[in-house]
């Protein structure tokens, strides 16, 4: 959807038709220029006619096409990494959206619970089966719960609005997006640090446009070594006289060639200009390998450690806690403790579900920035911490 409606990736992808096209034109002889010339003395008319072109441009036209086809490789890769670089943040809006979908509506559930308790403990006040304290417990989690509903909220309509921007989708258009209610199950395995390696080749985007720019840099420098110090102009002219007393008419050919003399300049400044762009391209293209592999270990170490927070949370933090709830119902259903402990073991269960939820949206972060990595745009993925802790109300009555 992205790659079809949005009206940023389509500004891109006009940007580098327009670098394209740029770059074929540079490696196309310039038109000749075609002068006329009339001259008047006396009896006398002479026509003067020449066609002009530089003879130097079109000795070196293969080279030039040469550095043309170089510039126009180097285009599309910087077109093919920003397009990656929009299909990322696609992804990324994407998980946090239904991320944050999902936060919301558990965050429903939170508040009508905690609304049910401070009832509840309103009505037990009243008969004087409650004290004023443990009241004002359950109303402080009341009103905590409905801080964190409002800020669900408002988190939620966030990120789907940023997804719709990134998607370039009209009014219309976003009142019909739908997101799931979860983030999609985590994957069975995590991809083995061999299996990464082997995916990521100098086929790079990231690599080729080192190279290329090394290569392209190369040409230009060898192609100076000749354009800076002298230029080379053919004229080719036809003249005609007319002796209008003697009713005579006369015809001559020839051509001129002008050559630019390096007697003040000779290039010198400017061949050094083009050696520290080679140089610059060199070490710039061995500082991107060099980067390449460090950046991508990160981004793999981010992704598995990702991987294994969230499958720890799925496969020990939420049974255990599941567990621990199955038990106090179990306790509650025996009469051992009060609807309020019941209420309180719930409480304790939202940072749990919360740091879940949280801990599948940065695998899925991760794992989007780890696939940029492996294309050769490298994205930034930093871990953040689980959610705070929920205040008030968790103490048993």
């Amino acid at each position: 959807m992205a790659l079809v409606n949005s009206q940023a990736l389509q500004a891109l992808l006009a940007q580098g038709w327009g670098q394209s096209a740029e770059a074929v034109q540079s490696g196309r002889i310039a038109n000749p220029v075609f002068g006329f010339e009339r001259m008047v003395a006396g009896d006398e008319l002479e026509v003067g006619r020449a066609l002009s072109f530089g003879l130097l441009d079109l000795m070196t036209l293969p080279a030039r096409q040469q550095i043309a086809s170089t510039r126009l490789e180097q285009a599309r890769l910087r077109l093919a990494g920003e397009v990656v670089d929009h299909i990322t943040r696609v992804r990324q809006a994407w998980v946090r959206a239904v991320a944050a979908r999902q936060i919301y509506q558990y965050a429903q559930q939170v508040f009508q619970s905690a609304e049910a308790s401070a009832e509840l403990a309103r009505r037990m006040q009243s008969v004087g089966n409650f004290s004023r304290l443990s009241r004002a417990r359950e109303q402080v989690f009341y009103a905590d719960a409905a801080t964190r509903l409002a800020t669900a909220r408002h988190e939620a309509i966030s990120s789907r609005e940023e997804l719709i921007r990134l998607l370039g989708l009209d009014a219309s258009q976003a009142q019909l997006l739908q997101l799931p209610d979860r983030l999609p199950d985590l994957p069975r395995q995590a991809l083995e640090p061999q299996a990464v390696g082997a995916l990521a080749t100098r086929a790079r985007l990231d690599i080729r446009l080192a190279q290329s720019a090394l290569d392209a840099a190369g040409k230009a420098q060898r192609l100076n070594v000749v354009t800076s110090m002298t230029d080379i102009e053919m004229v080719v002219r036809r003249d005609t006289q007319f002796d209008n007393a003697a009713g005579a008419r006369s015809n001559s050919r020839g051509y001129e060639i002008g050559i630019r003399l390096p007697l003040f300049d000779w290039g010198g400044m400017q061949r050094d200009a083009w050696n520290a762009r080679t140089l610059a391209a060199a070490n710039q293209l061995e500082a991107t390998v060099r980067s390449a592999a460090s950046n991508l270990r990160e981004n793999y170490s981010a992704y598995r450690t990702a991987f294994d927070i969230a499958r720890h949370h799925r496969d020990e933090v939420i049974p255990l806690r599941k567990l621990i709830s199955e038990e106090n119902q179990l306790r509650y259903n025996g009469m051992i403790i009060g609807v309020f402990e019941l209420l309180a073991d719930a409480r304790e269960q939202i940072n749990t579900v919360m740091a879940a939820i949280n801990a599948e949206q940065q695998f899925w972060l991760a794992d989007a920035a780890l696939q940029a990595a492996l294309i050769g745009r490298p994205a930034n993925v930093s871990l953040s911490a689980a959610p705070p802790a929920a205040s008030g109300g968790g103490e048993a009555h």
